[in-house]
């Protein structure tokens, strides 16, 4: 169980060590803040996998989820912090943690709205979206030094490689940990390549989160209303998180009283994480994938994960060690992992009637717009500030387009057809 919670750690680690380094760089903080924030990152990721998978009283559903911060919320969280400081920044992340509390009553009832049809197309817009961050991992990013260097991806395409061997070759427990097995292959590779070097590092042995790093959090409504208009769409992917990771493993769920509980669990550690100065904390997508890639679908196995990370965050070393896995390996895994994201939304599209031209019709339209901002970055800069945070979110863009759409072609349309016609008398004439 330890092990298979270490290979969760490992597919996620790279996700909280790059959004606290990009958050440092941005921001000017200093390493000592920098440590103390990966600390933070990696307890809170421990705590709230724990919620999730454990799913204490109302928070978390049970199930093997991984929670983590980074992606579009770290985004927001810096361009908050960039406009009005640091402190207001953790404001609005403890304001949109108890803004999730006050709209989920009203999001749960709308819950039917969101079918297979409309779950599966943000469950391949979100698999779509996670392969390129995994690619751009093992690439770099276009019109950057070190772009697309022959090494980087000779050491992706490697473990790719390495990760499809052992999952042929192996059988049993060796095979469920063929991810990990891959990632650590890979990483002998790169020290082989010179592409990994670990050295001393700085610090203790043991790194304790500070609580208000950045002082006491100050409150702006206006300030956090950018985060606050995410946490739909951070709801409305909860939603899809939740309902396949249960067929991944095979539970039976209510998606009107399982899905506020996982959104609950969201809220619940970006709350705790706000007054550690963390952004907002998402349950991982990724890790779903590792559940199907794997076949282990205890959700023991994450909590064990949690465990791990909440260790990690107290031993300085051992974040160090995992800090400076090469990030072309990491990449070459996560594309793996994510792409069965992608698998798992096709396959509940196929279960959605898509032989019916509505349904396709739905698809195809919401699979174009919220694939547009993922396939032609900065497609929106010419929009207004507030206007740009949905549009640039493909997953927020295709759940709405799909949702919408399905409600117009699945439940008004019926209902106008099926009103009576009246009949026209002659005085009516």
């Amino acid at each position: 169980m330890i092990l298979f919670g270490i290979q969760h750690v490992l597919v996620m680690a790279a996700t909280p060590i790059s959004a606290i380094f990009l958050m440092s760089a941005t921001l000017r903080l200093d390493p000592g803040l920098t440590v103390n924030l990966l600390s933070a990152a990696f307890v809170l990721s421990g705590v709230g996998s724990l919620i999730q998978s454990l799913g204490p009283w109302k928070f978390g559903p049970r199930l093997p989820f991984v929670m983590l911060p980074g992606g579009a919320p770290l985004i927001l969280f810096i361009a908050i912090a960039e406009q009005h400081g640091l402190r207001t920044a953790t404001g609005a992340v403890i304001l949109t943690a108890a803004f999730y509390f006050v709209v989920l009553p009203v999001f749960s009832r709308l819950l039917r709205f969101f079918p297979a049809l409309v779950i599966g197309t943000m469950i391949v817009i979100v698999g779509v979206n996670l392969v390129k961050v995994g690619a751009v991992l093992v690439t770099g990013r276009p019109g950057q030094p070190g772009f697309a260097d022959t090494t980087n991806l000779a050491l992706g395409m490697a473990t790719i490689g390495f990760t499809v061997v052992f999952y042929l070759l192996f059988t049993g427990i060796l095979r469920q940990l063929a991810v990990m097995l891959g990632l650590v292959a890979g990483t002998v590779l790169a020290a082989f390549l010179g592409r990994f070097a670990l050295d001393g590092g700085e610090g203790g042995l043991v790194s304790l989160p500070q609580l208000m790093p950045f002082g006491s959090p100050q409150f702006s409504l206006i300030a956090a209303l950018p985060l606050m208009l995410y946490s739909l769409a951070s709801m409305a992917e909860a939603t899809g998180q939740t309902v396949i990771n249960a067929e991944a493993v095979g539970k039976e769920i209510d998606p009107r009283t399982d899905v506020p509980k996982t959104v609950r669990g969201d809220a619940l550690t970006s709350l705790f994480g706000g007054f550690f100065g963390l952004p907002l904390m998402v349950t991982s997508g990724e890790n779903i994938g590792i559940v199907r890639v794997t076949g282990v679908r205890s959700r023991f196995v994450t909590a064990a994960a949690g465990v791990v990370l909440i260790v990690i965050g107290f031993l300085a070393p051992v974040t160090h060690a995992i800090s400076v896995v090469p990030s072309a390996v990491v990449g070459g895994t996560a594309m793996v992992v994510f792409a069965v994201i992608t698998v798992l939304g096709v396959q509940m599209l196929g279960r959605s009637d898509l032989d019916k031209h509505t349904s396709t019709f739905i698809c195809a339209v919401a699979l174009a717009l919220g694939l547009l901002p993922i396939l032609i970055p900065g497609v929106y800069a010419g929009f207004p500030p507030n206007a740009r945070i949905l549009l640039e979110s493909g997953v927020a863009v295709g759940a709405f387009v799909a949702a919408v759409l399905n409600i117009l072609f699945h439940h008004v349309r019926p209902r106008v057809a099926a009103r009576p016609t009246p009949v026209r008398t002659e005085s009516d004439r």
